[in-house]
């Protein structure tokens, strides 16, 4: 708990600290103190600062920590209560909007969505303190480089937050976590808040969209332009024409969208939105493993990729060919069926769909189009092409955009996971605790039993992670694999082909 004074000099020191890097005018100094005197229950005078500590460690953290101690939020509600204190000395949305404008108006788009992305990690709506813990490493596959975190950036609630958010009544509003109305959102513990929150909007094929940053930030300005409206997910030929719009006003970015289908798709499919970023993902660096020309569409070049999964690629500098050859490979595959492979359109509903990926550089439009299927068996009740059961240890969820890139997202709690798997390549004997069902390692006995066969159990700490990470490795191309609808193989390519040709009418070259 801070004594009065010291709490004061907090506050002072947070309205330094926004005048400084939060655009706080001289006009709204005092307005804004004046609203955080009040959420602490202040009145007294306070003596302004012009200098400040570090902002998490000596300004938020004490600041919030005084909060839970003094009993006005309780531990459950820290970032709640940070969020909301944070968002009185963020500039108003009008504020944000204009000062954009300003600088793209100025200084180009590319210097205007770097502000907004600095404003953001500044308010700490993306958490970079938390985002810096993340585990990160480049792995050198047989068809190009993966990148590979786990990720401990996305709060994971205790078991009291979950109980409590069952009693949280559900209101519907924001209708989903995309959702305009989400600004200056106050949360709840079913759905963040968000008053740091900041969006701009844009328009895409003339109907008002907007664009925002993500919090978890999984990749280098990782960017989501989503619809003003409430509406589903839909990868169609209007979806292609946005993507083509995003990336001709923001050329420095590329621009995606999940597959609009389950299993293959992203984790919200209730909001019509996409994704991008600044960073070049790993089969952006690929190049083609055959090329193809339409006569139809002769000055567009298209191409198998040559990656893991099945992507084709259609490159040009004719922007409506490029859109128009997009468009029929989507109308092409959504009915295409080969049982060969496995490949079915439509049972009692549609399992074809694509993950469009969009840039644009010097004046050229690229489209990656990988092609996506999330039909379900017997064998296979996960999805035929989703990782296998045996790769589940390592990732169970849906294997969305990010993912099919290159850039495996994998989950916070391999981090403890993993080094307890360490144990048994370092003198720790295989016992009975692995056929417990409650043991965190029972997901994980197979793999350990085959890295111990194979390795032994007397490895150094510096084998064991290399061991470890290695079969990471492995097992992420693995399951990059198993999402290839077309597997690279002779049967599989010899599949690819025959869509490429006699599907889509195509001369190879």
């Amino acid at each position: 708990m801070l004594e009065t004074k010291e709490l004061q000099n907090k506050i002072s020191q947070l309205v330094a600290y926004a005048k400084d890097k939060l655009e706080l005018r001289n006009e709204d100094e005092y307005f804004v103190l004046n609203s955080l005197l009040d959420l602490f229950g202040l009145q007294a005078a306070v003596e302004m600062v012009t200098t400040y500590g570090d902002f998490q460690t000596e300004i938020v953290d004490p600041l919030v920590q005084h909060a839970v101690d003094t009993k006005m939020v309780d531990e459950a509600s820290r970032i709640a209560f940070e969020t909301r204190m944070l968002g009185l000395v963020t500039p108003m949305p009008s504020a944000v909007v204009d000062k954009f404008h300003a600088i793209a108006d100025k200084d180009g788009i590319d210097k205007a969505t770097t502000w907004l992305y600095e404003l953001g990690i500044a308010n700490d709506y993306i958490r970079m303190p938390d985002i810096k813990k993340n585990i990160k490493w480049e792995h050198d596959g047989k068809l190009g480089r993966i990148d590979i975190t786990i990720n401990l950036s996305k709060p994971e609630k205790d078991p009291k937050q979950i109980a409590l958010a069952k009693l949280q009544p559900k209101s519907g509003y924001p209708a989903c976590m995309l959702c305009p109305t989400n600004v200056g959102y106050a949360g709840n513990l079913n759905h963040p808040a968000r008053q740091t929150l900041r969006v701009v909007p844009i328009s895409l094929t003339n109907e008002p969209w907007n664009i925002q940053f993500s919090p978890y930030q999984y990749y280098f300005q990782h960017i989501i332009a989503f619809s003003e409206e409430h509406r589903p997910m839909k990868v169609s030929n209007e979806a292609f024409a946005r993507l083509m719009d995003f990336v001709t006003a923001f050329p420095h970015y590329f621009i995606g969208s999940n597959a609009a289908l389950p299993i293959v798709g992203g984790s919200i499919l209730t909001h019509d939105h996409y994704q991008g970023g600044a960073k070049v993902l790993p089969m952006f660096k690929v190049g083609s493993r055959k090329s193809y020309k339409s006569a139809e569409f002769d000055s567009v070049d298209i191409s198998i990729v040559d990656w893991y999964n099945s992507v084709v690629r259609i490159e040009g500098k004719n922007r409506e060919q490029v859109y128009k050859m997009a468009c029929k490979v989507l109308s092409t595959w959504e009915n295409w069926t080969d049982e060969s492979v496995d490949v079915i359109a439509h049972t009692t509903e549609p399992h074809n769909a694509i993950t469009p990926i969009s840039r644009l550089e010097n004046g050229k439009y690229t489209f990656d189009l990988i092609l996506r299927n999330n039909r379900t068996d017997d064998e296979h009740p996960f999805g035929i092409f989703h990782p296998e059961v045996a790769l589940h240890n390592i990732k169970k969820e849906g294997i969305g955009i990010i993912e099919v890139m290159g850039l495996f997202i994998l989950p916070g709690r391999l981090k403890n996971e993993l080094e307890m798997v360490k144990e048994y390549l370092m003198e720790k004997s295989i016992g009975a605790e692995l056929e417990d069902s409650e043991n965190p390692l029972f997901k994980h006995a197979n793999m350990i039993k085959e890295l111990v066969e194979k390795n032994g159990n007397h490895n150094s700490k510096a084998q064991a992670d290399k061991i470890v990470t290695d079969y990471i490795n492995i097992a992420c191309e693995r399951i990059l694999e198993c999402t290839g609808v077309f597997k690279n193989n002779e049967q599989g390519q010899t599949a690819f082909d025959k869509f490429m040709t006699q599907g889509l009418g195509l001369i190879q070259k």
